[in-house]
């Protein structure tokens, strides 16, 4: 599936492909969220659990130039 492919998916669709067919990598917690990163084919996405509504707000691919990389760096391996 190619990323504009996995973008234009709805949410839904989007938690279904990542649980059937990625990898779990790493949770960490980020201000009021717990986001898990998965890695799908060679994409690392993100999922932001917001515990206190019990929902996801958002599915996105990893930003790499995102500060939240530091917490990531040991876990994942980035091709240059």
């Amino acid at each position: 599936m190619s990323k504009e492919d996995f973008k234009i998916l709805p949410l839904h669709k989007k938690i279904q492909t990542l649980y059937a067919e990625g990898t779990f990598v790493v949770g960490i917690r980020y201000y009021t969220h717990k986001v898990n990163l998965y890695l799908l084919e060679d994409e690392y996405i993100e999922v932001f659990y917001n515990h206190k509504l019990d929902k996801i707000d958002k599915i996105d691919f990893l930003d790499h130039q995102h500060t939240r990389m530091k917490f990531y760096l040991d876990q994942i391996q980035l091709s240059v």
